[in-house]
């Protein structure tokens, strides 16, 4: 399955999104379309290659455009060694060969040469290289992302939308003010006599129609696209807003001809401030709304802004500072205090505190220290470090999860159908509903200027853009919150299946516990509890057994020192002995203790600790029993709470394992899970998913090993540790990006949060239209109440798409109660 992502111009609501989907699935070979109204993308999955041509003509047939999204980066070198035209001619040559390059440009008189590359395929170094291989030398001096260029657009946009905003209450205040003037005769206006209605009504329809004529320019954009997708079959908000207020415009035109015949009386039939006042109110509800769409995608921009522009190579000892697309792997890189690291990387010298909360959510500095790995982005606090570059490019953390942070936002949660597929009616339903209101109204006998008030008002009051900005907007701010929590939902499906959770399964080794081996109890029969363990650690220094590590990183945190044993031996399956210090060491199992005629009292300390799922391993030193060890995978501290907090939202929990009954039974008392699945093989976790599934419960699996990717992959939501193996992240829905159990919590929190906005979105929608469209209509009228006035369904229109973007931006400020 081929993916693709484009940007789609000219959208302004959710029938035009509907519009782009509706003919882009019925070109050959497209599997799925998602429109995002909010981001104005258009994420295609096809079966084969499609070209961009084909693509583009179906779009602009209906009415829109297509833009083809490049990763192309744009910088200016500063060439050294030129004097002649040749030399700037081999320059441009030289740069061209170079694969990934599209455009070079050289001028011999600045010295500059200007290229346009894709980073992905030939780095900086390589153009540099080129360059001198050519005979002269090249310097980096000025470098533009073409992501840049995205938010470029967008600034340019929204200027553009102030100018014409600006420039239509210029001209709609007064035209208000002109029209509506004479209407209130408490207010004791008085107009100018040239411009007066009753002394020289031709100069006040003509004053209004002057003034009008500026905003109808500035909303041009509303005619051009609203009558072409109109005439594609595919009508739009933009139609609606063209047909009711163009309606309102040409009459107030037709008027005034025939207020220059002399039918003077029409000049209380002159509808140029419902056009005019209408398509600036709409106006500034676009210009609120892009100001706060701009809002909901704040928390990729804060990612995307965590990346550093250079890093400081290390060469034979000397610091080169070169650009981020330079950073290979395996280079050495020097990190100073204060700086963001650039890559994704491990300690290799020097040791710091890093700030790693802007990726995982991760509130205090971690300590790292030589061998440690470190995650590019994040903030060295105070000491200076070297790193080994382990992952660069597209391969890091952050720019993995910016990638799964922007697939999320594109996608569309199930929920958002329901608009689509309204949308896709509503428009031409408005329409049917229009025409039949002004029918109804002039088989009433009611005049001209009656009926077209009800015709523009129906028309205006019932645009759909708060109906295809309910859904996108939530998700978008929804998935950037959780990102910041270090909670990545990888769709819109996600974010919406994570809160329907009834059941949820816990991986226990690496997941509820630790994932390794320590020692939980020492039990020591002689006067120096260190000194018996510093001999046992010693001992098993050259082992390389599991359970042997636990002792040594027991014996490291009590920083006790070592000595060299001798006479090493082990034997499978029972234990070892040892010479150390020459002293004979033995630990092992109650055979092995047997084995070597050791005499044991009776332990029934150490038959409890057998009982609580722990290895334990008996130690002598000199034929004499000297105390026992207590060896467990430990539980992670938070496993407890995170377990009581999921049963209080009413969530049967369970624990799978393959380890045995007795064990796995010990872990699940001392965590509080009732169902335990132990002694269950890898390849048999996902039957016991959909063992889950068949009994009714909508079924979360929380795994980090390959062996939990099936169970990730079948459950309902599969939710990975970060600190887990890909083959776990790419199998789930949900990554989290700590180790913290308590974030399954928080997960199905903001899921439900997310949800709840959107529904909040629909209704907010929902009830202008609703409430609005029947008023518009003259039903409240026809009971004898108020007629609602263009002016007034325009401004609850702009409303609408304005409450519902703002209560999708409470998320931002989403916290786990």
């Amino acid at each position: 399955m081929i993916e693709k992502t484009y940007t789609v111009s000219g959208m302004t609501c959710a029938s035009c999104a509907s519009a782009v989907t509706r003919v882009l699935k019925k070109i050959e070979g497209v599997e799925k379309a998602d429109v995002n109204l909010t981001t104005e993308k258009v994420l295609i999955q096809s079966d084969r290659d499609l070209s961009f041509e084909d693509l583009s003509k179906a779009v602009d047939k209906a009415g829109y455009g297509l833009v083809e999204i490049t990763h192309e980066r744009e910088s200016v070198l500063a060439i050294e060694g030129m004097t002649c035209a040749s030399c700037s001619s081999a320059v441009e040559r030289a740069l061209k060969k170079q694969k990934g390059v599209s455009s070079v440009s050289v001028n011999l008189t600045t010295n500059k040469a200007t290229l346009s590359y894709d980073p992905s395929l030939v780095k900086m170094s390589a153009l540099k290289a080129a360059v001198d291989k050519a005979g002269y030398k090249a310097s980096e001096i000025e470098t533009k992302a073409q992501e840049d260029a995205e938010s470029l657009r967008q600034a340019l946009e929204m200027k553009s939308m102030t100018i014409k905003l600006i420039t239509s209450a210029i001209f709609a205040i007064p035209l208000l003010f002109i029209a509506m003037a004479h209407m209130f005769p408490e207010l004791k206006i008085v107009l100018p006599e040239i411009i007066d209605h009753k002394m020289n009504p031709l100069n006040f329809a003509l004053i209004q129609l002057i003034l009008s004529l500026p905003i109808m320019y500035s909303g041009r954009k509303f005619f051009t696209i609203g009558f072409k997708t109109l005439s594609k079959g595919s009508p739009n908000m933009d139609s609606l807003v063209a047909i009711g207020t163009g309606a309102a415009f040409l009459y107030g035109t037709y008027n005034t001809t025939k207020i220059a015949q002399g039918f003077h009386n029409l000049t209380e039939s002159l509808y140029f401030e419902s056009a005019g006042v209408v398509i600036s109110l709409i106006l500034l509800g676009k210009w609120l709304e892009t100001r706060s769409k701009g809002k909901t995608s704040q928390a990729i921009k804060k990612l995307m802004g965590l990346a550093p522009k250079t890093a400081h190579l290390v060469v034979n000892d000397e610091i080169q500072e070169i650009s981020l697309e330079e950073v290979t792997l395996k280079d050495i890189l020097l990190v100073k205090p204060g700086e963001r690291l650039p890559v994704d990387g491990i300690v290799v010298s020097g040791s710091s505190a890093i700030d790693e909360s802007m990726l995982t959510g991760e509130s205090l500095p971690i300590d790292k220290n030589i061998g440690d790995k470190v995650i590019g982005g994040s903030l060295n606090k105070n000491g200076s470090i070297k790193m080994r570059a382990s992952a660069v490019g597209e391969d890091t953390a952050l720019a993995r999860i910016i990638k799964m942070v922007e697939d999320a936002q594109g996608q569309k949660a199930p929920i958002a159908k329901l608009a689509d597929i309204i949308s896709a009616y509503f428009v031409p339903t408005v329409m049917v509903i229009a025409i039949s209101a002004g029918l109804f109204w002039m088989f009433q006998g009611k005049s001209f200027d009656f009926v077209l008030n009800i015709f523009v008002t129906v028309l205006v009051i019932a645009c759909p853009c708060a109906l295809g900005l309910a859904t996108p907007t939530a998700i978008m701010v929804g998935t950037g919150r959780g990102a910041q929590m270090g909670i990545l939902f990888k769709g819109g499906e996600a974010l919406e299946q994570a809160h329907k959770t009834t059941a949820i399964i816990f991986d226990k080794t690496g997941t509820l516990t630790q994932g390794k081996p320590s020692l939980s109890d020492f039990i020591s029969f002689s006067d120096d509890e260190d000194a018996l363990l510093r001999i046992l650690a010693s001992a098993e220094s050259v082992s390389e057994h599991p359970l042997a590590l636990a002792i040594l990183e027991a014996a490291k945190a009590k920083k006790l020192s070592l000595s060299q044993p001798s006479d090493f031996l082990a034997v499978s399956g029972k234990g070892l002995s040892a010479k150390v210090e020459g002293k004979l060491v033995l630990i092992g199992n109650e055979a092995w203790m047997n084995e070597n005629k050791i005499k044991l009292p009776e332990l029934t300390q150490m038959t409890t600790l057998s009982d609580q799922g722990k290895t334990v391993l008996l130690a002598s030193v000199d034929g004499l029993l000297e105390g026992f060890l207590a060896i467990a995978d430990q539980l992670k501290p938070e496993s407890i709470e995170a377990v009581k907090k999921l049963k209080k939202l009413g969530i049967k929990v369970a624990m799978i394992t393959g380890d045995n009954r007795r064990t796995a039974n010990a872990i699940a008392a001392q965590v509080g899970i009732d169902l335990v699945m132990s002694e269950v093989l890898p390849q048999d976790k996902g039957a016991e998913v959909d063992r889950l599934k068949k009994e009714g419960y909508k079924v979360a699996m929380v795994g980090d090993g390959i062996n939990d990717a099936v169970a990730l992959t079948k459950a309902d939501t599969g939710i990975a540790i970060g600190s887990g193996t890909d083959v776990a992240i790419e199998s789930a829905d949900v990554v989290l990006m700590r180790s913290d159990l308590n974030d399954v919590v928080k997960a199905i929190a903001l899921s439900k949060a997310t949800m709840t906005n959107i529904k909040e979105n629909l209704f907010w929608a929902f009830i202008y239209n609703i409430i609005g469209i029947p008023f518009a209509a003259g039903v409240i009228y026809l009971f004898g109440g108020p007629l609602l006035n263009p002016v007034f369904a325009g401004a609850a229109m702009a409303m609408s798409s304005v409450s519902v973007v703002s209560n999708a931006l409470r998320l931002r400020f989403f916290k786990e109660a």
